[in-house]
């Protein structure tokens, strides 16, 4: 179907970007390979791409990603790395890559000269604060540039969100959620395009 879609007359190359709703390495991806197949298909017809990650399994690829960046065709502009702080990124992300182990694949990539950038997303307040030390860090392994997003609650993230914090942060968890609201327009969620990704005020 990716082939298809290039191939239309009418297609005006313009960098795609795999992986902007959920990550391209599932642990599936071992055995699927679709990841790795629809690399393939954009080697096969030039067409310039970039990949958003959170897990080592970009490694895998390396063999198609170092020659496709040797010909400006592929970058890996964002491994994402929401803290350096080990406990909280468990508990933030528990079946996700270790930051240390993030850490690593951006500093295999730049090592093979592939473009690689980092985000420090989501920035929670009160929760997450060590945005520098994440930044200085993913620059010396070799990151280029960098992005942040605030936290997004749409739908029905929010309560969910609630759910995470009782446990984990009882006693922030109201200063946290106001914060977030002081950011939304006294909500939890503004999907306004012009804010939703950094939010507004202090």
């Amino acid at each position: 179907m990716l082939r298809r879609d290039l191939s239309k007359p009418g297609y005006v190359p313009r960098l795609l970007n795999i992986n902007s709703a959920t990550d391209c390495y599932q642990p599936v991806e071992r055995e699927l390979h679709l990841t790795r197949s629809v690399i393939e298909v954009q080697q096969q017809v030039r067409h310039p791409f970039s990949i958003i990650t959170k897990s080592s399994g970009v490694e895998r690829d390396l063999d198609l990603l170092a020659p496709l960046a040797a010909q400006r065709q592929a970058a890996v502009y964002i491994i994402t790395i929401t803290t350096l702080d080990g406990a909280l990124a468990r508990k933030m992300e528990p079946r996700a890559a270790s930051p240390q182990r993030r850490l690593r694949t951006l500093r295999t990539l730049a090592g093979h000269c592939i473009p690689v950038g980092v985000s420090v997303a989501p920035q929670i307040p009160f929760v997450n604060d060590d945005m520098e030390q994440v930044l200085d860090a993913a620059w010396d392994a070799g990151a280029r540039s960098a992005y942040y997003t605030a936290i997004r609650l749409p739908r029905e993230l929010a309560p969910l969100f609630r759910q995470w914090l009782d446990p984990y942060y009882p006693q922030r968890a109201a200063r946290i959620m106001a914060h977030i609201q002081e950011m939304r327009g006294g909500k939890d969620y503004d999907s306004d395009f012009t804010s939703r990704m950094k939010g507004q005020g202090l």
